[in-house]
């Protein structure tokens, strides 16, 4: 009789989040934000949460960082709960908040100071950094002496020089020209093939959520969920002729009906991708 075959355990998750709320006091009560919210994220998945304004994606990814409180449910990191700041996440916000009186290169390096770690020991890695990002030779530059894009490539660097387990970013380049936030998507898109990140990443952009993304996951209007889990077919690394595509187009327009149907139908439950009505 034959043995069976060994299976190897399946990896858990990076990021478990299992029935999140949140709720805002207010003066004629609770403003609930996040009305629940279950997500998993796998080690190296890039994960996008979409959807319009206002609608908690930020909230949720603040959750996650350990900034804001969870109300009810709960969220873990390699199995350990989320009950503060930690060491193993780099976030990156809308604006790139840097020191204005630091060079670019004190900037990155800004986090192994504040964590206590040699300096020395991540000064090679910082500059690598910045010349992935196309920043090689403004080292020594001051944030007024770059440009928003410039910044907020300076911004990425920072949060990935102390090389942490999973990297969130919110809207990092909603404030930044067409152009330059096509560039800023080349440009993290080959950071991550080299350093092999986990992300959550914040956008209402459709189109940049299906190019960046493994996964996008659409959440509907406030108080929010998560209505929608769609993987991403397109194999990595990416470039922007995949959005010339028709399949890359009629993605878009899935992504777009789910989040019209969300405005329209606030109690709409979570479902699977395949299952949109053409």
């Amino acid at each position: 009789m034959l043995a069976s075959p060994t299976v190897a355990p399946a990896e858990p998750p990076l990021v478990s989040v299992d029935a999140v709320q949140k709720t805002y006091p207010g003066r004629s009560g609770g403003i609930q934000a996040v009305a629940s919210a279950s997500l998993t994220v796998r080690k190296g998945e890039f994960v996008s949460l979409l959807g319009p304004s206002g609608c908690g994606k930020s909230t949720l990814l603040m959750m996650v960082a350990g900034l804001e409180p969870v109300t009810a449910g709960s969220i873990a990191l390699n199995g350990t709960a989320v009950t503060g700041p930690r060491k193993d996440i780099g976030i990156i916000f809308q604006d790139a908040t840097l020191l204005p009186w630091k060079t670019a290169l004190e900037n990155v390096l800004f986090p192994v100071r504040i964590l206590k770690l040699p300096v020395e020991q991540y000064r090679d890695r910082a500059h690598e950094l910045l010349r992935m990002v196309g920043l090689a030779g403004f080292e020594t530059k001051k944030p007024s002496e770059l440009s928003g894009g410039m910044r907020q490539r300076v911004a990425i660097c920072r949060a990935l020089v102390h090389d942490p387990d999973i990297l969130l970013m919110d809207e990092p380049f909603s404030a930044l020209d067409a152009i330059t936030r096509d560039q800023m998507n080349v440009a993290l898109s080959e950071i991550l093939e080299t350093y092999h990140k986990t992300v959550i990443f914040v956008t209402h952009s459709i189109r940049e959520a299906a190019y960046l993304s493994d996964r996008v996951l659409v959440m509907g209007g406030r108080p929010s969920t998560i209505i929608l889990d769609m993987p991403m077919p397109f194999p990595r690394p990416r470039k922007f002729d995949i959005e010339e595509t028709a399949e890359f187009t009629q993605i878009c327009r899935k992504l777009r009906l789910s989040i019209e149907e969300a405005h329209a139908d606030t109690s709409a439950p979570v479902r699977p991708a395949g299952s949109e009505v053409e």
